[in-house]
């Protein structure tokens, strides 16, 4: 188990690195751990690529800041229930990268099978409806796809991302902005062919 401060470089360090990638774009998402009975989360118009010490806080799971003094990222609730919902989730990184968040905007879901990578890593990654940012509506529609998947687009709003180990989440996230760019590519380039489904059964029995 990390201690707190070295849970914030952590953060920290990936908050960098999806700024450099441009997944972040100014003053947009928020990223957390788990830590212990409570979430390590990033505080209210901080910006993930240029983080520091300052700007995160500790929450409990019913929202309420216990360690710091700034306001908790207004997201909070949406990086609760996914901690609530998924034990084996110990990081999350909610981002407004651009190309994801255009298959957000357009409401497109990305399931369709077109790079053996994606089959094997999301399967699909499913589009939760429209809800209000910050509201308990959009928790709740966000929250439906968190059983079951890793990865969820949000309608015209964004892409949250959770996994076991700050690495690993980051990681699904640069494959998913680099999916919805190849996805993009290939309707530019006016084909785009599609793995069937015994590749796909295929891809799935390599797990």
């Amino acid at each position: 188990m990390k201690n707190l401060n070295d849970l914030k470089q952590e953060l920290i360090e990936y908050g960098h690195l999806c700024g450099i990638k441009n997944f972040t774009p100014g003053v947009s998402g928020n990223i957390s751990a788990r830590f212990e009975d409570k979430i390590l989360i990033t505080t209210s118009g901080s910006a993930n690529g240029y983080l520091s010490n300052d700007d995160f806080v500790l929450i409990d799971f019913s929202g309420n800041v216990i360690d710091g003094n700034k306001k908790a990222s207004s997201e909070k609730m949406l990086h609760v229930e996914f901690y609530k919902k998924r034990e084996d989730v110990n990081y999350i990184f909610h981002v407004h990268s651009p190309y994801l968040s255009s298959f957000a905007a357009a409401n497109i879901a990305l399931d369709e099978p077109v790079m053996a990578e994606n089959v094997f890593y999301f399967g699909q990654i499913p589009l939760a409806q429209y809800g209000l940012p910050s509201s308990r509506d959009l928790v709740e529609k966000t929250a439906l796809y968190f059983d079951k998947y890793n990865a969820v687009l949000m309608a015209n709003h964004g892409f949250i991302v959770g996994d076991k180990t700050a690495k690993d989440a980051y990681l699904k996230l640069e494959l998913a902005e680099s999916y919805a760019q190849v996805v993009i590519n290939t309707k530019i380039l006016g084909r785009t062919v599609l793995l069937n489904e015994k590749q796909v059964e295929e891809i799935n029995s390599l797990k």
